[in-house]
């Protein structure tokens, strides 16, 4: 699981005083602590979970990143990157625009969609299919064209 593979990472960037490292992990860490108590005590995170979190910390640190940079705060850009690079090594490869096509093509024609108004119904299932390997919003532009 993901998570044990992290907490092996945060002891290692501990000993090696690697503080860009530590302060990615701990961001995870945080981001799946929070989710496990807002579902309750008992409950532990999928895997599932656990990749749609990283693929929310990473959105939300492109976007601070971009912000930062039109401000002209290039030291502030940088740290939302360092942390983007840590938290992707936590994710699966990224499927490339032509695999993605190829998934949402047979999610397509699996349910018989061919209207722009059901495109809802083929997001929920190419979302799920897609969870950790590709980018919610590329997989929406996908979806619009082949629907469109």
């Amino acid at each position: 699981m993901i998570s044990d593979t992290l907490n092996q990472e945060m002891k290692t960037a501990m000993l090696a005083k690697d503080q860009v490292t530590l302060r990615g992990l701990r961001a995870i860490k945080a981001a799946w602590l929070l989710a496990v108590t807002e579902k309750g005590p008992s409950t532990e995170l999928k895997e599932e979970d656990e990749l749609r979190i990283l693929q929310k910390l990473i959105k939300q640190r492109r976007e601070s990143a971009d912000i930062y940079k039109q401000q002209n705060r290039e030291d502030l850009a940088q740290v939302e990157e360092e942390e983007i690079e840590v938290i992707s090594r936590f994710l699966p490869k990224q499927l490339g625009r032509d695999e993605i096509a190829a998934i949402i093509d047979d999610i397509i024609k699996q349910s018989g969609i061919t209207s722009v108004k059901d495109m809802g119904k083929v997001m929920a299932q190419a979302n799920k299919a897609l969870v950790g390997k590709a980018d919610g919003k590329l997989i929406a532009e996908i979806v619009k064209e082949k629907l469109a």
